[in-house]
Formats: structure tokens, sequence, C-alpha cells
């Protein structure tokens, strides 16, 4: 069971502006995985309130993975990236490639998204667009990936495919 931290970044929806809708539809999201929401917050867009959300989330709740929506774009305001690699030790950036390419398919301007993805200690930490149309679009690009990628960072699955890795290895010069 993979335990999930959501951090919805949204002035407008701490501010009880509006309604987090994208941060509901990730929970809707998860339901195809085995995995189970043990913390959803709403912050502001404020890159230290970012940074100690995360920290908290893995270092004290130690989930295996914090979702974010919200803060990727090109506004001043959008911080979220930054606090994310603020906090993060390793970056995995195949799935912010993943989920631009498949957002790339429905609008040009998905090329515009500076999420990140990455990992602390034992955390996957992936950032997700704001919108609910992003984030199910990000979402399902990169759902199939994320249980075997927990499987990784708790130890449980070697990180190569079990065929290549039992093959004898060969110098290449």
């Amino acid at each position: 069971m993979i335990q999930v931290g959501i951090i919805t970044i949204s002035d407008k929806a701490w501010q009880g502006k509006r309604k987090d809708r994208s941060g509901e539809l990730i929970k809707e999201l998860l339901e195809k995985i085995e995995s189970r929401v043990v913390v959803c917050e709403v912050v502001p867009d404020e890159r230290k309130c970012i940074e100690e959300k995360l920290k908290k989330m893995a270092d004290e709740l130690e989930v295996d993975l914090i979702l974010t929506t919200g803060g990727t774009g090109l506004s001043p305001r959008d911080v979220t990236p930054e606090a994310t690699l603020a906090v993060i030790q390793r970056e995995v950036p195949g799935l912010t490639e993943l989920i631009r390419s498949q957002g790339r398919k429905s609008t040009p301007y998905a090329v515009l998204s500076r999420a990140r993805a990455g990992i602390r200690d034992r955390t996957l930490i992936i950032n997700l667009p704001g919108s609910p149309r992003g984030v199910k679009e990000s979402l399902e690009a990169i759902l199939d990936v994320i249980p075997h990628g927990i499987e990784i960072l708790r130890g449980e699955k070697g990180e190569c495919a079990q065929n290549s890795c039992q093959k004898e290895s060969r110098p290449i010069f």
C-alpha cells in the first residue's frame, strides 16, 4: 500500500476563494493503484511554506509519495519547482518529461510547465499542474510507473529488469 501526501498550492484555495478540485481529483485517480492518502493540505504560493510541508510529509509522516498540484507555471508566484528542488536529493526527470510530452498532445502550452520530480530519502515527490484537466492528463500519464518506482525506493525490487541483470557483464572495449 502506497502512503500518499497531497499538497495543493494555491493562494485562492488557501484563502477559501476557490474550491480545491485538483487535490480531490488526485484522490480519485489514485484509486486506480493500491494507495492510501494519509494527508491532504492546501497551502499558499509561498516557497518556505511549500518546503516545510514537503519536509514534514517526507521526514515526519514518512509517506511514500507526495503529489503537489499548482505553482508550476511562469507566474512570479509559481515557486513550487524551486521549493521542490530545495528539498529533494535526486531528480527523476523522466516523470516530468513524460508529463509534458503527454500534455503537449492536448495543448502546446504544456511545455511551459516547470514541474519537477525527485526523491527525498525514501519519498518520491512529483509536481503536477494546478488545473483539474492538467492533473488528470499528467497523473494518468505516469500512474502505471509509480508503484514500481516506490518498490525500488523501498528496496523491494531491483532497478533493472530481471533478465538483463542475470547476464554476465562484458567489457565495452
